[in-house]
C-alpha cells in the first residue's frame, strides 16, 4: 500500500513537471522568449542569438535564475493557497468531500485539456496579458520583480495548464506544494536550456502546436483518472509491470 501511494505521488510529480515544461513551450510564451531575455539582461536580441560570449552567457544565466525565482514565488504561493484551501475543505466538511473535490477537479482538468489541445476554444484562455515596464537599467533586484510581474501576466495565458496543477494540489493537500514546485522546475528547465541554445527556439516554435495537443491529451487522461479514482489502479499496474508480474501473467 505504501509503495502504491509512492507510485501515485511519482505520477503526480511527473505530470506536474511535464505541465510546467508545456507551459513554457506554449505559443504565447516561447516565441517571445528572446525578447524576455533581452529585457531582463539589457542585451540586444541579436547579441543573444548570434554573439554569445562567455560574459554574455554568464549574465544570461544569472538573470534567468533570478527571473525564474520571481516567477516561482508567484506560482508556489498560488500552489500553497490551493493546498491550504483543499485541506480546509476536507476538515470543514465530513463524508465524501475529498471524493467530490477529486471528481470536480477531474471534470475541470478534462475541460482545460480540451482547451489546450485547441478542440475547445475560449477567447479568455491561451491569450497573453503581459505587464509593461519601462526598464532603464538591469539589476538582480529589478529582474526579480520583473519575474513577479511577468508571472502575473503569464498566468491568464497558461491558465488552463496551471489551473490543473492547482486543482491537483487541492485534491492532494499534503503533496500540493511538491506538485507546484515540480511545475516550476518543469517551467525552469527548458527556460535555462534554451538560454544557452537559443537558436533552437526557432525550431521548437514551429512544433508548439503538436506539443500543446500532446499536453492537452495528457491533461484529459489525467482528468479521467482523477474523476474515476483510477490513479491507485494505474499505480498498481505500473508496479506489476515493473516487477514483471503482468508480463509473466501474459506468458
Amino acid at each position: 500500500m505504501i509503495i502504491e501511494t509512492d507510485t501515485v505521488l511519482l505520477i503526480g510529480i511527473f505530470l506536474a513537471f511535464g505541465a510546467g515544461a508545456i507551459s513554457f513551450l506554449s505559443p504565447c510564451v516561447l516565441p517571445l522568449f528572446p525578447a524576455y531575455l533581452s529585457y531582463i539582461t539589457g542585451i540586444s536580441v541579436m547579441e543573444i542569438q548570434v554573439e554569445q560570449t562567455a560574459a554574455i552567457r554568464k549574465k544570461l544565466l544569472s538573470h534567468s535564475v533570478i527571473f525564474l525565482i520571481g516567477i516561482g514565488v508567484v506560482f508556489i504561493s498560488l500552489g500553497a493557497s490551493a493546498s491550504y484551501l483543499g485541506q480546509w475543505l476536507q476538515q470543514l466538511f465530513v463524508g465524501n468531500i475529498a471524493l467530490l473535490i477529486q471528481r470536480l477537479a477531474g471534470i475541470f482538468i478534462i475541460f482545460m485539456g480540451l482547451v489546450v489541445t485547441g478542440w475547445l476554444t475560449i477567447p479568455t484562455f491561451m491569450k497573453e496579458r503581459r505587464l509593461h515596464y519601462t526598464k532603464k537599467s538591469t539589476s538582480y533586484l529589478g529582474t526579480f520583480f520583473v519575474g513577479l510581474g511577468f508571472a502575473a501576466g503569464w498566468t491568464p495565458c497558461i491558465g488552463p495548464i496551471f489551473a490543473s496543477i492547482l486543482l491537483l494540489a487541492a485534491t492532494n493537500p499534503s503533496h500540493g506544494l511538491l506538485y507546484t514546485f515540480m511545475y516550476v522546475i518543469g517551467f525552469a528547465v527548458p527556460f535555462i536550456v534554451l538560454t544557452f541554445f537559443i537558436g533552437s527556439s526557432k525550431w521548437i516554435v514551429g512544433k508548439t502546436g503538436i506539443i500543446m495537443k500532446v499536453g492537452g491529451i495528457m491533461m484529459v487522461l489525467m482528468g479521467i483518472l482523477l474523476f474515476f479514482g483510477l490513479m491507485p489502479r494505474l499505480s498498481a499496474f505500473l508496479l506489476r509491470l515493473i516487477d514483471g508480474t503482468w508480463l509473466s501473467n501474459l506468458g
